[in-house]
């Protein structure tokens, strides 16, 4: 990162910058990491906001964009260290979700296999033979379109979204 820029960020911008270095990603749990991606997105969604606004205001005043955009270049550039900033935390956001996601599915698999290793189920109420599915056919009313019917279904919807808002 530009260290002029960097001179130019307030101690608690420097502090997400500390807080967004490699070294320090690591050591962080996916609850912090999440915590932290909110506060650099809001970081980053104020200094664009002001670099907008600022570029706005200057084009009014210069007359045309390609003059005003050499005024706004303080406003850009932390904008952009902003936003490299939130692209590193969201990368390691998505290897700790990924992460999180395979532990999970180890868990689920490792539960499936103890239970299916435990035999089968027996049903303590010693109840009668299972339910047998009905063989009966299920009719299903159409109007003969895909489209028709999905139509139809959807005001249905609206209609009692309507109503449930009443």
């Amino acid at each position: 990162m530009n260290q002029a820029v960097l001179r130019t960020l307030s101690e608690p911008e420097l502090s997400l910058v500390r807080e967004s270095e490699p070294a320090a990603l690591r050591d962080l749990t996916e609850d912090e990491l999440l915590d932290l991606h909110t506060r650099v997105r809001r970081a980053r969604s104020k200094h664009l906001k002001v670099y907008r606004r600022g570029a706005a205001l200057t084009v009014g005043q210069t007359g045309g964009r390609g003059s005003a955009y050499a005024r706004n270049q303080k406003a850009r550039d932390k904008a952009e260290v902003f936003e490299s900033l939130l692209a590193r935390v969201s990368r390691q956001v998505a290897v700790a979700a990924r992460r999180s996601s395979d532990e999970l599915r180890r868990e689920r698999l490792a539960d499936a296999r103890a239970d299916r290793s435990a035999g089968p189920a027996v049903d303590p109420a010693g109840s009668g033979p299972a339910e047998v599915p009905s063989t009966k056919v299920r009719r299903v009313r159409t109007s003969g379109g895909v489209k028709k019917d999905a139509s139809s279904r959807s005001m249905g919807a609206r209609r009692q979204a309507a109503r449930d808002a009443r």
